[in-house]
C-alpha cells in the first residue's frame, strides 16, 4: 500500500507540475503532506478538465466523462480502483472528511460544458462557475487548516472564482476554438462585441476593462482571508494569488490582445514571487 500510494504521489505531482505551474509553485511553500493532498485534487480536476476540453466527438468526451465520474464516486466511496491520481484523491477525502456532494458539484458543472456554450448573464455565469471553481476552493480550504473556516470560506470561493475568470479572459481565443464564449452576452451587447471577429478594437477593449475590474474585486475579496490562514498555507495562497492576478496585468501591457498569443507569467516570475511572500511572513 506505501509503495502504491508513493506512485500515486509522484503522478499527481508530475500532473501538477506539468500543467498547472503557478498552483505547483505555491504549493511548494505548504508542508510536505499538504503539498500531497493539494496535488491529489488538482490531478482530479485537471483529468475532467482535460476529457471536456478534448477535440474528439461530443458524445465521446460524454462517455469519458461518465466513466470518470463513476470511477470517482467508486474511489471516494472506498472501493479500490487501479487509478493513481484517484487513490491518491480518495485519501485526501478520507484525510480531511471531504463532503462528496462538492464533486457532484464539479462534476455537474464540467457536463454543462458539454451542453452550455454561452452564458446570457453574469449571474448566469456565477451558477456555472460555482461548481466549476468556487467548489474547488471548497476542497482545498481544509488542506489549508484555516484557524477560522467561517472566516476564510468565502474568501476561498472568491479566489477560485478569480483565478477562473482569469482564464476566461486570457483564453477567449482558445475557447472560442471550442465553441465556448464564456464572457456573458449581457456584457457582450452592451458593449457591442462579436468575439468570433476577435478583433481588438474600442468596443473589445472597454469590454476587458469592464471584466478586468470585476476580476480584481474577486481577488480583494479572496485577499481578505489570508489573515486566517497559519502562515504556510498564507504564503501558499498569497504567492497563487499575486501571481495570477498579474496576468491581468499583462493583458493591460498587451493592449488586451488576447488573440495572438496566450498572456502568462514565466515560471522565474513566480518563483521571484513566492520568495518574497516567504520572506514577508
Amino acid at each position: 500500500m506505501t509503495s502504491t500510494i508513493a506512485h500515486a504521489d509522484r503522478v499527481c505531482r508530475r500532473v501538477n507540475r506539468r500543467h498547472g505551474v503557478t498552483y505547483y509553485w505555491a504549493a511548494q511553500l505548504l508542508g510536505a503532506e499538504q503539498r500531497r493532498h493539494v496535488h491529489a485534487l488538482y490531478a482530479l480536476c485537471r483529468r475532467a478538465d482535460d476529457i471536456v476540453d478534448t477535440l474528439e466527438p461530443l458524445e465521446a468526451r460524454r462517455s469519458a466523462l461518465a466513466a470518470f465520474r463513476r470511477d470517482v464516486a467508486r474511489a471516494l466511496t472506498g472501493v479500490a480502483v487501479d487509478d493513481p491520481v484517484l487513490t491518491a484523491a480518495a485519501r485526501t477525502v478520507d484525510a480531511y472528511s471531504l463532503d462528496t456532494a462538492l464533486f457532484d458539484r464539479f462534476f455537474d458543472a464540467m457536463l454543462a460544458d458539454l451542453s452550455t456554450f454561452e452564458y446570457q448573464t453574469w449571474d448566469d455565469l456565477l451558477g456555472y462557475m460555482d461548481g466549476s471553481a468556487a467548489v474547488v476552493g471548497e476542497m482545498v480550504l481544509p488542506v489549508l487548516e484555516p484557524t477560522d473556516v467561517d472566516a476564510a470560506f468565502e474568501p476561498a470561493r472568491q479566489l477560485g472564482l478569480a483565478f477562473q475568470l482569469t482564464n476566461f479572459l486570457r483564453d477567449v481565443d482558445a475557447d472560442l476554438d471550442l465553441g465556448r464564449r464564456y464572457l456573458p452576452r449581457d456584457d457582450l451587447e452592451r458593449f457591442g462585441v462579436d468575439l468570433g471577429r476577435r478583433v481588438v478594437d474600442d468596443a473589445f477593449v472597454a469590454l476587458m476593462r469592464f471584466e478586468i475590474v470585476r476580476c480584481r474585486a474577486l481577488y480583494e475579496g479572496a485577499e481578505t482571508g489570508l489573515a486566517s490562514l497559519p502562515t504556510r498555507s498564507r504564503r501558499c495562497v498569497a504567492t497563487a494569488l499575486v501571481a495570477y492576478r498579474e496576468i491581468l496585468d499583462r493583458i493591460e501591457a498587451a493592449d488586451y490582445d488576447v488573440f495572438s498569443g496566450r498572456i502568462s507569467v514565466p515560471t522565474s516570475r513566480k518563483l521571484r514571487i513566492a520568495a518574497r511572500e516567504y520572506r514577508r511572513s
